[in-house]
């Protein structure tokens, strides 16, 4: 059997389960570190419950992974994991969803560990949205969670640095409400309406059209020319203007 026979013959097993995501369909990829509470807990000293530098980690992997050659139209990061939204006819790998997954959680992975300078992993997972109000609900969900989260992360250590055991500090805040939650960060002079956003809510990454200065080679005089690149928002909106903000970066790349 020569090569050409053999590699016919032995791709089929390597392909057979190939996936591709429909034409028209939102391709929204979540990317989620691999044992990330031990590595942020035990092999580096974050600052808990949260640390600038690890924020900053997260928002450059998840610039890197917009800039990796996927149209990538919105990018979306809180605590250890990131989402991005592809723009809807992008035909990367011809959309298909092992190489997708593969290649994203590569990517991330690389570029978090150069970062971080030891070994860092992620993995990764597609969602195939046939609208854009699912895309909109799938980043209004992942804000909402990173809220919860910061809350209840907020609590927790406050109760640790107060003495109380993991397993004490996790029953105390067992259960109770939101409200309960806000009152005891309250007792201990802590507004969490007061928190930085990014800490709330997480961060948003899209391009913006910006003006910038150059000089003619010509006449060698100043010219003002527009590009897009990347904004970082710290502080992104709540609840429907969330939505609105979701919608224009939809719409503007259709």
């Amino acid at each position: 059997m020569n090569f050409d026979e053999l590699d016919k013959k032995m791709r089929i097993y390597e392909t057979i389960h190939d996936l591709c995501v429909p034409p028209e369909m939102y391709i929204v990829a979540r990317i989620d570190g691999r044992g990330f509470t031990k590595l942020t807990k035990e092999k580096i000293p974050f600052e808990v419950p949260f640390d600038v530098r690890f924020r900053d980690y997260m928002i450059e992997t998840t610039k890197h992974l917009m800039n990796c050659g996927f149209k990538i139209i919105y990018g979306y990061t809180q605590s250890d994991e990131i989402s991005l939204l592809f723009y809807l006819n992008d035909n990367g790998f011809s959309r298909k969803i092992r190489k997708l997954n593969s290649v994203l959680a590569g990517e991330a992975s690389a570029k978090f560990s150069v970062l971080l300078g030891q070994p860092a992993a992620f993995d990764c997972r597609i969602s195939e949205l046939p609208n854009p109000d699912l895309v909109i609900d799938y980043f209004r969900w992942r804000s909402e969670d990173a809220h919860r989260n910061s809350l209840n992360a907020h609590c927790y250590w406050l109760l640790r640095k107060s003495g109380l055991s993991k397993t004490e500090a996790t029953k105390k805040i067992s259960g109770i409400s939101i409200a309960d939650k806000n009152e005891l960060l309250f007792s201990h002079n802590i507004n969490y309406n007061d928190l930085p956003s990014w800490q709330k809510r997480g961060v948003g990454i899209f391009y913006k059209t910006v003006e910038k200065e150059g000089l003619n080679r010509k006449t060698k005089e100043k010219i003002i020319y527009t590009r897009n690149q990347l904004h970082v928002e710290y502080e992104l909106p709540q609840k429907e203007q969330y939505d609105h903000l979701l919608d224009h970066i939809i719409h503007k790349d259709l």
